[in-house]
């Protein structure tokens, strides 16, 4: 953990990149078995210590209403023993997953006899700046040592005393476990001026992965040096075909809207096809409602179901968050992808359809890092779609897109084997 002196604070932050780089350089070599024994060690020691984090939670939560956090942001803050019980066992589902480093991607022999492999390699140094949800120093910690990469948490302010309790559970395995000390490090001063040096640290650190709201994670790209891993906004569609089934339809958007409202990948829009507009929205309208959904129409919608909101222009572009669906109506598939191609975010878009021909244009043509075809947008998940555990979801189209687990914290190199060959 980094120790700061606040009169030097960029210097302590090179110091800390600077440990970080040269363990990088152990992790890369370190066999899966080690980074496994790490992962095994740490689980029990949430057990083992589950009244020091505890403790150290209470303090943060103590604090919680200085900060001004929500009901559901206190809710995402605190721990019990049942949560660090689902902690300790994540951990131990990435030991359980492939290890990605080595792996071999393609390979072949050339006519003149070199034998060329392209094999995955950490990426090195991944700087990981998220908000008030401990789990993320878990998780994160977790997928960057497996991936060979050193890793340099900075979470938020109202999590400190919980963040400072679950690294010290972290690094205490690291070296009885055959791994570097400096593997994970800790940012631990609330100090936004630290994340503005380390972002400026291109040589020592390879990746920037911001989790969290749209202001802290431009705030990241404007300022990064190195690469950034993000998405701006989740704002996800559902778009219900004239072919889709009633029953389906509403279930999917219940579920893509209510579930859990305050994530990236859940609804934002609801698109209906004027054909089964009638039919279809003042049923869907009152299950929602009945579950304390605001629906906010356009004028199409709203003669459909009077009683629904008037959605103004800014609705089609927010990222709610919150138990609010903007609603449209439109006059065919066309309309419906031009709609989220002028308003989406790149995120999560469905279609409920039985036509296969208008699933596979939504598909070609809905250009997201995922595209469900009746299915709920829940469902762009890193655990969902089979990856094990995930770091964040990338609306970028570059090195990594969706959710992104420990193959997307990887990069490649080439590796050339010959007997003495020349280039004529």
């Amino acid at each position: 953990m980094l120790q700061f002196i606040e009169n030097d604070l960029q210097a302590e932050c090179v110091a800390l990149a600077d440990r970080a780089k040269r363990a990088s350089r152990e992790l890369a070599i370190a066999r899966g078995k080690a980074k496994n024994e790490w992962l095994r060690r740490s689980a029990e020691a949430l057990r083992v210590r589950t009244e020091e984090l505890l403790d150290a939670n209470r303090r943060d939560i103590a604090q919680a209403p200085t900060y001004g956090l929500s009901a559901a942001a206190i809710d995402r803050l605190t721990l019990n023993p049942k949560r660090i019980d689902e902690m300790a066992k994540g951990l131990l589902e990435v030991a359980a997953l492939p290890d990605p480093v080595g792996e071999v991607i393609t390979s072949s022999r050339r006519p003149n006899g070199l034998e060329v492999s392209q094999v995955r390699v950490p990426l090195g140094v991944v700087f990981m700046i998220y908000e008030s949800r401990p789990n993320v120093t878990l998780d994160a910690a977790a997928l960057c040592i497996k991936s060979g990469n050193a890793a340099i948490l900075r979470g938020g302010k109202e999590a400190i005393h919980s963040n400072v309790a679950l690294h010290r559970v972290l690094a205490d395995e690291l070296v009885p476990s055959g791994l570097p000390g400096d593997a994970v490090q800790l940012v631990a001063t609330t100090d936004r001026a630290a994340v503005g040096y380390l972002l400026k640290l291109p040589d020592r650190i390879d990746l920037a992965i911001p989790r969290g709201g749209e202001s802290l994670i431009r705030r990241v790209v404007e300022e990064a040096r190195m690469p950034v891993l993000k998405h701006y906004l989740g704002n996800c569609h559902v778009y219900v075909d004239a072919g889709a089934d009633f029953d389906m339809a509403v279930s999917i958007i219940v579920n893509a809207k209510v579930q859990r409202p305050g994530v990236c990948n859940a609804a934002e829009t609801l698109l209906v096809h004027r054909d089964v507009a009638e039919g279809f929205l003042p049923r869907a309208a009152e299950v929602l409602r009945g579950m304390s959904v605001e629906l906010r129409g356009d004028e199409a919608s709203r003669a459909v179901v009077p009683w629904m909101v008037p959605a103004e222009p800014s609705d089609w572009d927010t990222e709610f968050l919150d138990k609010i669906l903007a609603v449209g109506i439109v006059d065919s598939l066309d309309e419906a992808i031009a709609h989220i191609t002028r308003h989406g975010s790149g995120h999560t878009d469905a279609i409920v359809t039985s036509d296969l021909a208008a699933a596979r244009r939504f598909v070609a043509e809905v250009d997201s890092s995922a595209v469900m075809v009746n299915a709920s947008t829940r469902f762009n998940d890193g655990g969902q779609l089979g990856l094990g555990a995930e770091i964040g979801i990338s609306t970028d189209k570059y090195h990594a897109r969706g959710p992104c687990g420990l193959r997307e914290l990887t990069s490649t190199k080439w590796i050339v084997y010959g007997e003495g060959q020349i280039r004529e």
